[in-house]
């Protein structure tokens, strides 16, 4: 292989998806284990990495790369473990290479600007993966005793997706006609804040956020989501959410925020997605290479 500047090699691949990689150009990526030996760094997956590690060759750069909440992969928080790393690419905020759920600038704040759609419906849900660190089944199963909440995952599924399902932006479409979206985190976990939080947002739906306790790091504005964590139970948030559902005025205070400037921290998280991960990263292999 060509070999001019730094080589990053993707030593596997995020679950069964095969990596698409635009590929920086001050580097050369790949995903040719054959190139371990040549490689200035190697990026490891860690939540599918179930086999042993290789040998790391003389000044390489090995590179902790996940986006899986660290509740539910525990080693990943293992000092031990992790020490054996130069980078972290990860949820994160204080990783080497911060990779936010948010997606493109230009993409974010043109359907964050968009006004709500009307509604026709209460509340959806999007839960198909039976992972439950954060015990988001057993508030959903809760809060169904009380609300009409429609789910189009696995669990509790009520509800087909309509068709063709085009994925992401069917999910938009479906959300944008509810007033509420339960947008329950598989785990608490500080940073790990994902689409769940993000889609309703972009669909002009009200986030009932379920995970991590630093939210308020990553909105776009004040008053913009219901924190289940400020609840006492179900009850008392299926409650709330009623109320709203009653009351006009008090519901359309969650969208006061778009006519407003976005919050410095929110602006942060975009201008981190204006340089691709990749990027970042062959940027810092560079560095550490000069």
């Amino acid at each position: 292989m060509v070999t001019s500047g730094p080589v990053i090699l993707f030593y596997n691949s995020m679950w069964t998806s095969t990596l698409e990689i635009v590929e920086p150009g001050s580097c050369r990526v790949s995903t040719d284990r054959r190139d371990l030996a040549v490689a200035d760094a190697v990026v490891f997956h860690l939540p599918t990495m179930l086999e042993a590690f290789p040998e790391k060759h003389p000044g390489q750069i090995w590179v902790a790369w996940t986006l899986e909440s660290d509740v539910n992969y525990p080693r990943q928080r293992d000092p031990q473990f992790m020490a054996q790393f130069d980078l972290r690419m990860s949820y994160h905020l204080d990783a080497d290479v911060p990779t936010p759920y948010i997606g493109s600038r230009a993409e974010v704040e043109q359907s964050l600007r968009r006004p709500p759609s009307e509604k026709h419906g209460l509340a959806t849900m999007f839960v198909s993966s039976p992972l439950n660190r954060s015990k988001r089944i057993d508030l959903a199963r809760e809060l169904m005793l009380y609300l009409d909440i429609h789910s189009y995952g696995k669990r509790h599924n009520n509800r087909h997706i309509p068709q063709p399902d085009l994925g992401r932006e069917t999910k938009l479409a479906v959300l944008a006609g509810y007033k509420f979206d339960l947008s329950f985190e598989n785990a608490i976990d500080r940073d790990y804040v994902t689409e769940k939080f993000y889609d309703p947002l972009l669909a002009g739906s009200v986030p009932v956020y379920l995970g991590a306790p630093n939210v308020d790091q990553f909105t776009p504005g004040e008053h913009c989501f219901i924190n289940a964590a400020d609840f006492a139970n179900g009850k008392e948030l299926a409650e709330y959410l009623l109320h709203l559902d009653a009351d006009d005025n008090a519901y359309a205070k969650y969208f006061t925020w778009k006519a407003g400037p976005f919050r410095p921290e929110f602006l942060d998280l975009l201008a981190r997605t204006e340089e691709s991960a990749l990027d970042r990263l062959c940027r810092m292999v560079c560095d550490r290479k000069q």
